[in-house]
C-alpha cells in the first residue's frame, strides 16, 4: 500500500488516503477517551489493592492537571514543528505511562505514571481535530468530525464494562487483572502508531518563530492551582487559606499571560489577535458554557442512576446510551448539513436549545420517576451536545488562518476542559452541601418516618442481613442530617437490597439535592442559549488549510518572481510573506462573507 505525502503541487489529499489517516487519529483519541471512563469505574479496586484509598483523588487530579494544560502546548508547537511529529509524541509518552501505570506498587507511583499518561493524553485530544484541519475543508470536515464524537460515545458506553471486568477479575495472563486497565491501551496504541507513522504524511511550511516560553510557563501557573483548588476545594474548604492562595496565584497568573501573550504577537502560545474575530471569541466562550454542561451532566447523571435507581457502575453506562445517542445522531446529521449548506449558524441555537431543555427536564425528577423519564432528558442533553460539540469547533478553525490551525483548535478545546472542570467542582460541591439539608427535610416527612418506625418493628427486617448497615447508620445518626450525609457520601452501598421503607428517605434527599444541580446546568446553558444568538457566522470554506497555506505560497511566489527575485516559497521564504499573503486571502474571504 502506497499513501503518498501531498505535495504543494497537489495538496489535495485522496479519499483513500483521508480514511487510512482518520482511522489512526481516532484509534488515538479513542485511547484518551477510553482511558478516563475505564479507570474511574476502577479507581475503588485499584486503591484497596495498593493502600491508598485517600490518595485516589491525586491519581486523578494528576492526570487531569497535565492533559488540561499541555493542550495548547501541543497546538502551538504542531503549528511550528508539524502536527505529525507531535502526535507521534503524544502517542510515545501515553503509552509510556500506560506500561508505568500497569506496573505501579504504590498510589503515589500510580500518581506519577498518570500525569505522563497525561501529558501524552492532552495531544490525543487536541491534535486529531487539528489535523482534519489540514486536511479538510471546514465544509467536508463536518462530515467527519461526527466519527470522533463516535469515539467518545462508545468509550463512555464499553469502558464502565470493561473497568468493572477487569477490576472484577483477580488474574488475567498472571498479571492482576486491575492493571490491564492501563495494558489495554498498549495494543491499541501501537495500532494508531502504526497507522500514522506509515500514513499521515502532511506539508510542512517551515517559519522562523520565538518559542513562548514566558507564556507556557504561565499557562502551567495559571491553571495548575485553579485545578488543585477545583478537585480539592471541596475537601480543603472553598475558602480556606489554601483554596485563597490558589485562587490568588491562578488570577494574578492569567493577568500575566495576558501581557506576556499580547507582547509575543503572532509567536504567542495563544495569539491573543484570535480573540479580535467575534466569531472565535463567542464560539470560545460558548465552548465554556457547554464543557460545564457536558461535564456536569455526564458526571451527575451516572450518579443519580446507581444510587437512587440501584444501578451497578457497568449498568449505569449502559443507561446512559440515550444521551450516546442523542450525540450521535445530531452530530451525523449536523455534518452532513453543514457538508451541504456551507453554514453552521443554526446549530449553536438549537443545540443551547436542546441543552437547556433536557437539563430544565432533568429538574422534575424525583426519586420515583421511571427511567424513561430520565431517559428523555438525557436524550435532549445528547442531540445538543451532538450539535454543538463539532459545530463550536468548526467555527474556531473557519475563522483563523491555516497557519493558526492548531492553536485555534487547541484553545477551544482548552476552554472547553476548563468549563467541564469548574462545572464538575462547582456542581459536585453545591449537591454535597445540599445532601444533609435535603436529607433532614426527607427524615422530617410525617410518612417516611411512620414506614421507617414500621419498618424497624418488623421482625423480618431486623433479622433480614441486608439491612444492618443501614439499621445501624440510622441508630446512629438518624436525628444528625451531616452524619447521615456522611455514610451517603462515602459508601452507599448500605442501600442495596435494603428494606425500600429504610431506604426511600435516602434516595428522595438525593433526588432532591441534584434537582438544585440541574437547576444550576440549566441556568448556565440558558445563558449560552442566549449568547449564540449574538454569534457571527462565516460561510464554511471550501479549501483545507493544505490548499490555503499551498495557494498562499503560491502568490508569494508571483510576488517574488514580480520583483524579479525567485525564492523557495516553502523553506527560504521570509515568513512574513507567507503570513501576508494568508492575511490577503482572509481579508477577502471575509469582505465576500459581508457581501
Amino acid at each position: 500500500m502506497n499513501a503518498a505525502a501531498p505535495t504543494s503541487a497537489n495538496p489535495v489529499m485522496t479519499k483513500r488516503q483521508i480514511t487510512l489517516v482518520v482511522v489512526g487519529l481516532m484509534a488515538g483519541m479513542f485511547l484518551s477517551a477510553l482511558d478516563q471512563t475505564v479507570v474511574s469505574t476502577s479507581m475503588r479496586t485499584i486503591a484497596d489493592d495498593l493502600d491508598g484509598m485517600a490518595l485516589q483523588a491525586w491519581v486523578t487530579t494528576a492526570y487531569m492537571i497535565l492533559s488540561t494544560i499541555s493542550t495548547p502546548l501541543y497546538g502551538k508547537l504542531s503549528d511550528i514543528f508539524g502536527r505529525r511529529l507531535l502526535f507521534i509524541i503524544a502517542i510515545v509518552l501515553f503509552l509510556i505511562g500506560s506500561l508505568l501505570a500497569g506496573t505501579a506498587q504504590t498510589m503515589y507511583e500510580l500518581a506519577a505514571y498518570r500525569a505522563i499518561q497525561g501529558l501524552g493524553a492532552g495531544g490525543l485530544m487536541a491534535l486529531p481535530l487539528a489535523i482534519m484541519g489540514d486536511m479538510l475543508s471546514p465544509r467536508d470536515r463536518a462530515k467527519y468530525q461526527g466519527y470522533f464524537l463516535a469515539v467518545f460515545g462508545v468509550s463512555s458506553v464499553i469502558g464502565p464494562l470493561i473497568g468493572g471486568l477487569f477490576a472484577g477479575t483477580p488474574e488475567i495472563l498472571w498479571i492482576e487483572g486491575w492493571r490491564w486497565v492501563f495494558l489495554i491501551n498498549l495494543p491499541i496504541g501501537l495500532v494508531a502508531l502504526a497507522f500514522v507513522l506509515r500514513f499521515l504524511h502532511l506539508p510542512r511550511h517551515p517559519r522562523a518563530v520565538r518559542i513562548d516560553w514566558w507564556g507556557a510557563a504561565l499557562v502551567v501557573g495559571t491553571t495548575t492551582p485553579l485545578l488543585l483548588v477545583a478537585e480539592q476545594g471541596r475537601e480543603w474548604g472553598w475558602l480556606s487559606p489554601v483554596s485563597l492562595a490558589c485562587y490568588g496565584v491562578g488570577i494574578a497568573g492569567a493577568v500575566a499571560f495576558v501581557f506576556v501573550e499580547r507582547w509575543m504577537g503572532d509567536d504567542a502560545l495563544i495569539p491573543m489577535k484570535l480573540f479580535k474575530s467575534q466569531t472565535f471569541s463567542m464560539a470560545t466562550i460558548l465552548g465554556v458554557f457547554v464543557g460545564f454542561g457536558m461535564f456536569g451532566g455526564m458526571m451527575t447523571i451516572p450518579l443519580y442512576l446507581q444510587l437512587v435507581m440501584g444501578a451497578t457502575p457497568t449498568e449505569s453506562g449502559f443507561m446512559m446510551l440515550p444521551m450516546i445517542l442523542g450525540l450521535m445522531i445530531a452530530s451525523i446529521v449536523s455534518g452532513q448539513i453543514m457538508a451541504r449548506t456551507g453554514s453552521y449558524a443554526a446549530f449553536p441555537r438549537v443545540g443551547t436549545f436542546f441543552l437547556t431543555g433536557g437539563f430544565l427536564w432533568l429538574t422534575f425528577i424525583t426519586a420515583d420517576k421511571p427511567y424513561w423519564f430520565i431517559m428523555l432528558g438525557m436524550f435532549a442533553i445528547g442531540l445538543g451536545l451532538g450539535q454543538l460539540m463539532q459545530t463550536l469547533t468548526v467555527a474556531s478553525q473557519n475563522s483563523v488562518s491555516s497557519r493558526d490551525m492548531g492553536v485555534a483548535t487547541s484553545s477551544s478545546t482548552f476552554f472547553r476542559s476548563m468549563g467541564g472542570t469548574a462545572g464538575t467542582a462547582i456542581l459536585f460541591s453545591v449537591l454535597f452541601s445540599r445532601i444533609p439539608e435535603t436529607l433532614k427535610a426527607a427524615f422530617a416527612n410525617p410518612a417516611s418516618q411512620s414506614n421507617i418506625d414500621a419498618a424497624l418493628r418488623d421482625p423480618a427486617v431486623l433479622a433480614d442481613p441486608n439491612n444492618a448497615a443501614i439499621i445501624e447508620i440510622l441508630q446512629n445518626g438518624q436525628d444528625n442530617p451531616a452524619s447521615l450525609a456522611d455514610s451517603l457520601n462515602g459508601n452507599s452501598a448500605f442501600l442495596t437490597n435494603a428494606d425500600p421503607r429504610l431506604a426511600e428517605p435516602f434516595l428522595v434527599g438525593f433526588a432532591e439535592a441534584t434537582v438544585t444541580v440541574y437547576w444550576i446546568a440549566f441556568a448556565v446553558t440558558a445563558t449560552a442559549f442566549v449568547l449564540s444568538w449574538f454569534m457571527r457566522t462565516q460561510p464554511l470554506r471550501e479549501k483545507s488549510a493544505m490548499q490555503e497555506a499551498a495557494d498562499a505560497a503560491h502568490l508569494a511566489e508571483q510576488a517574488a518572481e514580480s520583483m524579479g527575485s525567485m525564492v523557495d516559497p516553502g523553506v527560504a521564504m521570509a515568513p512574513a510573506d507567507l503570513a501576508a499573503a494568508e492575511d490577503r486571502e482572509a481579508k477577502r474571504r471575509k469582505a465576500r462573507a459581508k457581501k
